[in-house]
């Protein structure tokens, strides 16, 4: 079996060990200096014989158990094999992003604490040290005082004011028209603009270089008007693309790594990316920062958007990963998920979100 190094490890010291981890798979281990030799030798696809007959001062039984261990662990790549193929597609796909852009694929797939286990982690790590201070102070500095403030009782005042993360919602199924215009004021195309590459399409966020990387799949769990199930949609055509039908309560849940309120929302949203729109246009990896506030513009725009049309929006970054581009049917390569958000009719009386860590307001 012919075997190469794979093309997303990078190595590191910590304390006295070195570490050499495969950013793709998210998995590390320690190991002797020998063995960044060893991962030279198999930069092309190579028999393990043939690192035998070049390193004869170890013996081939060592060689062999090291050779072992390493494509064990996926520092080393199989020819044929599904871990091979999406190691070379993860190359070609981001070549000009990396080794940086393996912070992407690092993080992802964390595993979540759930329920009680979550807000007792929280509860012991929170009480380990007082919290950094919310505001700066600049001592012995000149200040300006700037004059009060009289914010006008306008509608964009009044969402401002009003946009809250709710976790309680109404049984209530919101109506199809609703989630249509959530949809496209969020994600639709307001019109089309010149640029030097042709037509740019204009949104209601900003997105750098006009490249807008951002996608939306819509999970309909209580839609008035539109069966249960899953929909891509197609932001050019304002419709939705049906990609799995039937009633998704548990899959939802599981998507947002167990959050039990999640089962209760109307609809939720899951924000991918398609890097390649980013990466043709910059070829350098600070650019998947921009990819990531993009995420963020939409989804302001989102609950903002969701207020003013008076419902109760939430969003998490805590997220099944895979599970969810699986069900998607993207290869998390040159299209991942980045973020969820969702919506339901709110309750009257709404409780004081959790101190999970995971609670964003």
């Amino acid at each position: 079996m012919r075997l190469r190094r794979a093309r997303t490890i990078f190595a590191y010291w910590k304390g006295k060990e070195l570490v050499f981890a495969n950013y793709r798979t998210r998995v590390s281990v320690t190991a002797h200096p020998f063995t960044a030799q060893i991962l030279d030798f198999f930069d092309r696809w190579r028999q393990p014989e043939d690192l035998v007959c070049d390193i004869p001062q170890y013996s081939a039984s060592s060689l062999r158990a090291a050779i072992g261990q390493l494509a064990k662990n996926t520092l080393l790549v199989r020819a044929g094999t599904f871990d091979a193929r999406q190691d070379a597609e993860l190359a070609k796909s981001w070549t000009t992003w990396l080794p940086y852009g393996g912070f992407h694929f690092g993080t992802k797939d964390v595993r979540f604490a759930r329920g009680n286990q979550r807000e007792k982690l929280a509860e012991s790590h929170l009480t380990r040290s007082s919290q950094p201070p919310f505001f700066k102070t600049y001592r012995n500095a000149r200040r300006l005082r700037l004059p009060r403030c009289q914010i006008p009782d306008t509608e964009f005042a009044r969402v401002l004011k009003s946009r809250k993360t709710h976790r309680q919602f109404s049984d209530t199924a919101l109506p199809l028209a609703v989630v249509s215009q959530l949809l496209f004021c969020t994600w639709g195309v307001m019109g089309y603009l010149p640029t030097l590459y042709g037509q740019a399409p204009h949104k209601s966020s900003p997105s750098g270089g006009a490249r807008h990387p951002g996608e939306v799949y819509l999970l309909a769990l209580k839609i008035r008007g539109l069966s249960p199930g899953l929909y891509y949609y197609d932001p050019k055509n304002h419709s939705l693309v049906v990609l799995r039908d039937g009633h998704m309560e548990k899959k939802a849940v599981e998507y947002c790594a167990g959050q039990a309120h999640v089962k209760n929302a109307a609809a939720l949203f899951l924000m991918t990316a398609v890097f390649p729109r980013s990466m043709w246009r910059y070829r350098f990896a600070r650019a998947y920062r921009v990819v990531l506030l993009d995420a963020g513009h939409l989804c302001q725009t989102f609950c903002l958007t969701a207020t003013w049309l008076g419902l109760a929006p939430f969003c998490t970054a805590a997220l099944k990963d895979s599970l969810i581009e699986r069900d998607l049917g993207i290869d998390g390569i040159s299209e991942s998920v980045l973020y969820v958000a969702g919506v339901g009719a709110p309750r009257a009386v709404r409780k004081s979100p959790s101190a999970a860590l995971d609670v964003y307001s």
